[in-house]
């Protein structure tokens, strides 16, 4: 057979057209030079394919054996840099198949019996999301090990709390941190989740309607090391929804960074002085020379911007279509590829901002997040944070809830009138609000004392911030 007639053959459609494709076509339908990043999945998911065509005796050894082979030349080829990626083969599946049969000749056009290129795509997608989500998964523990780092370094720490981004009672940095442990265990979970959805086969629904042979779809599910068989062959074909899935639970997680990442960079600033972070997470003006920018929270920030437009993407994508496999589908990958992407690289990046770098000299992690105890202790002193202290502390004189708020409301308008703070007004004029106030008042108005009086499961005393921090180690480890 000429070369000619061999590209000819390896479009499996070509026989039935009277004109070849223009130029402006191919590259509007293509996809290999996005998709050709699955080929790792492709090649695992067609040798698990053919060694199951081969045991159900749907093709003989020697086309078994040199298919292995073949393939084992392709990977090889590809690892080097030396396979030749063709616009005229469309896709990653094509191109892999073209190459096969130069090698191996009828046997690699036997590689695709029983199977369609609709449930092959849909197998490799998830063959290499899975893999993806198992890297994600690290990456998450690595950050939230980084996180409860810093609050091992920081369970004394006062830290003005907000609500309305007004000062609000007084917290433990360890304990605010502790709260983006528990918003990055939950997307772990989610990823978990959503990975056992994901990690089901298609391969041998075919085109839509499953084929005539023989095929023993349990054995390449368990080859491929998958939960189980997607049981209806229409829907196999056509389900994006563990796209859609994983799209969503990433973009939970680049909210939560975004989030985390609109602190930072209040924090970092001159209004603030709270924090910190090292120089090479930071980038300069190009006229102004005493700045330091936040730049890579201010980035993530907007990169949770173009994940969750991913989402939205791919609902969109899928909301009109008819069962089962239309040309669609082929707009899910760069999508859901720069999501995946995007999200291991912030995860990767946030993770040594917040914890810093291991020193290999000194087995140190160095460079994360500094923290300016005093600058925080000061802001909390700004906003009479102890105020509901106060109240807490009449209610157990035996004043109602409400009465107490109302005593708290006229002794904070008194110190607002003198500049001080409650912890600052002599007892004889908290007395002038209630007469049972007594000395040990003041205990309760500091911010160590309101502290320390959160003692209760999920609060912010030391004590249950450093059981939390055990609870999550423990679970990491």
């Amino acid at each position: 057979m000429s070369k000619n007639q061999l590209d000819k053959k390896s479009e499996a459609w070509s026989a039935l057209f009277s004109e070849p494709m223009s130029d402006l076509v191919k590259r509007y339908t293509a996809s290999v030079f996005f998709d050709k990043r699955l080929w790792h999945a492709d090649i695992t998911g067609s040798l698990a394919h053919a060694e199951m065509l081969a045991a159900q005796g749907i093709i003989n050894a020697a086309d078994h054996a040199a298919i292995q082979d073949g393939m084992a030349q392709i990977v090889a080829e590809i690892e080097t840099g030396t396979f030749e990626w063709k616009l005229d083969l469309e896709d990653v599946h094509l191109n892999i198949e073209a190459r096969l049969t130069q090698l191996v000749g009828d046997a690699g056009k036997r590689l695709h019996t029983g199977r369609s290129r609709n449930d092959q795509v849909a197998t490799d997608v998830r063959l290499w999301l899975r893999a993806e989500i198992d890297i994600i998964s690290d990456l998450l523990t690595d950050l939230q090990k980084a996180l409860l780092t810093v609050a091992q370094q920081n369970v004394d720490v006062i830290l003005p709390g907000f609500t309305h981004l007004q000062v609000a009672q007084p917290v433990s940095f360890g304990h605010h941190m502790l709260a983006y442990v528990e918003m990055f265990s939950r997307d772990a979970e989610r990823m978990a989740d959503v990975r056992r959805r994901v990690n089901r086969l298609p391969l041998g629904a075919a085109a839509l309607a499953g084929t005539s042979y023989p095929l023993d779809r349990e054995r390449v599910a368990r080859t491929l090391g998958m939960d189980g068989v997607c049981q209806n062959s229409l829907d196999a074909v056509s389900d994006r929804d563990f796209a859609i899935e994983f799209t969503a639970a990433a973009s939970l997680v680049m909210v939560h960074i975004s989030r985390f990442s609109e602190e930072l960079i209040l924090w970092m600033s001159q209004n603030f002085g709270f924090i910190k972070i090292a120089d090479r997470f930071t980038t300069g003006s190009s006229i102004m020379p005493q700045k330091k920018n936040p730049d890579v929270p201010e980035l993530a920030r907007g990169k949770t911007g173009r994940v969750v437009g991913h989402l939205v993407g791919l609902i969109t994508l899928m909301k009109g279509q008819p069962l089962a496999y239309n040309k669609d589908n082929q707009e899910d990958k760069e999508p859901l590829f720069d999501t995946v992407d995007t999200l291991k690289d912030t995860l990767r990046i946030f993770a040594e901002m917040v914890g810093g770098q291991l020193n290999p000299d000194t087995g140190k992690l160095e460079g994360g997040i500094t923290v300016n105890a005093i600058a925080m202790e000061q802001a909390a002193l700004k906003g009479y944070a102890t105020a509901t202290d106060l109240a807490d502390y009449l209610v157990k004189k035996g004043l109602p809830f409400r009465d107490a708020h109302e005593t708290v409301a006229h002794a904070v308008k008194a110190a607002i009138s003198h500049s001080v703070d409650l912890s600052e007004l002599p007892l004889t004029v908290l007395q002038q609000f209630n007469p049972n106030i007594g000395k040990d008042v003041y205990d309760v108005l500091s911010l160590h004392g309101s502290l320390h009086a959160r003692n209760t499961l999920g609060g912010t005393a030391p004590a249950q911030v450093k059981a939390q921090i055990e609870r999550h180690l423990k679970r990491l480890a």
